[in-house]
């Protein structure tokens, strides 16, 4: 029973009762119980199979489980289930998923054929321009599943050791080893498949050969690192338990430096095809061009100069070992955005495009760039004017193939709900296979052409539960219940995107909306269902009371407990849906 004080007079009672089982369940458990009050492992087995898709389910084992947690039977004196067993299975999140928990999908392609869950910026705590700089974020990432870490690497203010920190801000740095050690203790906690270093290099020759022993000596034979350069990428099967490091080798810094130097009087000015000076994009808090970018946003090439304070000549003393260290080659030919997407025979490598980069190039060079990411990584990271560590529209990058669509793990949001429902799929393992279309050479996919509807997907919302133990009781209302409703939608191609709602059910901690939303797909394979509960607020904006973002092309059929996650992405204990699946 709630109680909520009106004034000093008044108050109302609500009495919070768990809503019974919806009808359908409850049409389901008589159709396969067949008019019976208990259902049996057989019937039980073929409504796994008849409405859950699911042919494999051990519906004897599963009624164990249910009646152990539901009755602490020890010594079943029964083995059959009552419509209260059956809508308790149902609606229970870790019993019935959405999704499966497990990596299923194909390991053993090259690493460029998958989505890869990747940060930026990985040891920020805070904003881009003045919070601190560790290994705690680094860690909290490794943990979620991310797959790609990203470290800049500066001297000291002795110039005797290596710093990571945000170069150029007031940010405060964390030493490069501790960040490494943290890295070798939980790289695999989450995930056995590789974890990528990339690292924005803005060392001295000499302090190169340092981090050369660091990584060695941190990492041992956990350290991958081929005798010649890659022709291709391997699998994450081969690399399982493996760290890999990605940056520009020392060379390229070098020719950098030598094109910066000749070019020094025009370094902050950008030029389109016509010679006409434009803005640039891509800059940082002190308007310098960020050290990430292989091109800036029209196009243009923007190799990275070394940003230390050697002298030229000192600089051509670079050691092999840091060199033979970098597994994945970052960098380009030289020349324009169109020849640094030609695909080479033999020879794979990464390049990096802010986001605004890569949106100009795909007006023009969009089926070259599906195509080179057949074959080669490409990284995209946010504009440089995020200072406060939000983040972009993942989608731009995915659909083009992109495997590193580099997010601030720190910048929570809508558009890291999508990135954690995305890596949620294959078991949260950090590694999707990219679908088929986007790795077809023959046929290069065109994510501007118009596409046909390829399916159709029938969600079902039955009802909620959950928060009257997770919340406070006047954490939505200080007056009475809350008054929820729930938004379901899709992220995706443009033409799929969409978000739909319920009605909103007052004064109840138990909605029952029992509502039904059609979604015409026409690219599912690149689809997430977005689910997102609000509580109604007549006078201020509506309150957040939970979310999720799924796979489309991971869902399960039929009825399905969805399990809520809170604003920073983390599961809430309680909060849950009830739902269906269908494809029509």
């Amino acid at each position: 029973m709630g109680t909520y004080r009106l004034c000093l007079c008044f108050t109302r009672k609500f009495k919070v009762t768990e809503a019974g089982p919806p009808e359908d369940v409850k049409e389901a458990f008589r159709e396969y119980a067949q008019g019976g009050s208990h259902m049996t492992a057989e019937q039980f087995q073929r409504f796994f199979v008849n409405v859950q898709g699911e042919s494999g389910a051990d519906a004897q084992r599963i009624i164990e489980q249910i009646l152990h947690r539901r009755h602490h039977i020890a010594k079943f004196t029964r083995h059959t289930l009552t419509l209260d067993d059956f809508h308790h299975y149902l609606f229970s999140a870790d019993l019935n998923p959405p999704i499966a928990s497990e990596v299923h999908q194909d390991m053993t392609a090259p690493l460029s054929h998958y989505f890869i869950f990747t940060g930026h910026n990985s040891y920020l705590t805070g904003n881009q321009l003045s919070s601190n700089c560790s290994d705690v974020p680094i860690i909290r990432a490794l943990k979620r599943g991310v797959r790609v870490v990203e470290l800049d690497i500066w001297p000291n203010s002795t110039k005797d050791n290596v710093h990571v920190l945000h170069g150029r801000t007031l940010t405060t740095p964390v030493e490069l080893i501790k960040c490494l050690k943290s890295i070798k203790e939980h790289a695999f906690a989450a995930s056995p498949y590789p974890v990528v270093i990339t690292l924005e290099d803005h060392l001295t020759p000499d302090l190169r050969d340092k981090v050369a022993k660091m990584l060695t000596e941190t990492f041992g034979n956990m350290l991958y690192y081929p005798k010649s350069e890659l022709k291709e990428f391997p699998s994450p099967e081969d690399m399982k338990y493996k760290i890999i490091v990605s940056t520009k080798p020392p060379k390229e810094y070098l020719e950098a430096k030598n094109a910066q130097e000749e070019g020094d009087s025009c370094k902050e000015k950008v030029y389109d095809e016509d010679g006409v000076e434009k803005e640039a994009l891509d800059v940082k808090a002190n308007g310098q061009q960020d050290d990430e970018s292989d091109f800036d946003a029209s196009g243009h090439d923007q190799e990275n100069a070394d940003s230390d304070d050697c002298e030229l000549e000192s600089c051509t003393s670079v050691g092999p070992v840091y060199k033979s260290l970098i597994a994945i080659h970052a960098g380009k030919p030289k020349g324009s955005l169109k020849e640094a997407l030609k695909v080479e025979i033999d020879k794979v490598r990464r390049l990096s495009l802010s986001e605004q980069a890569l949106e100009k190039a795909t007006e023009s060079h969009s089926l070259k760039i599906v195509r080179f990411t057949q074959k080669n990584f490409l990284r995209i990271y946010p504009k440089g004017t995020r200072f406060n560590s939000s983040n972009y529209k993942p989608f731009v990058g995915w659909m083009h193939g992109a495997q590193m669509v580099a997010f601030n793990m720190q910048g929570y949001g809508k558009h890291l709900w999508l990135m954690h429902g995305m890596f949620r799929a294959n078991g949260g393992c950090g590694y999707v296979k990219k679908p088929e279309l986007l790795m077809n050479e023959h046929s290069v996919f065109d994510p501007k052409s118009k596409q046909n509807v390829q399916k159709i997907l029938r969600v079902k919302v039955y009802l909620g539960d959950g928060w009257h133990l997770d919340f406070k009781q006047t954490d939505f209302d200080t007056y009475s219940p809350p008054d929820f409703y729930t938004r379901v939608g899709i992220a995706g191609a443009p033409a799929d995107t969409v978000m739909k709602q319920t009605k909103k059910k007052e004064d109840d901690w138990n909605p029952v909306w029992e509502e039904e939303f059609t979604f015409p797909l026409t690219v599912p394979e690149l689809a997430l269902l977005r689910i997102e509960v609000h509580e109604y607020d007549m006078s201020e904006k509506d309150d957040f009371a939970g979310q999720t973002v799924l796979p489309v092309w991971e869902l399960r059929q039929g009825i399905r407990a969805v399990p809520l996650h809170d604003r920073k992405g983390e599961q809430f204990s309680s909060v849950r849906l009830l739902m269906r699946f269908d494809f029509i």
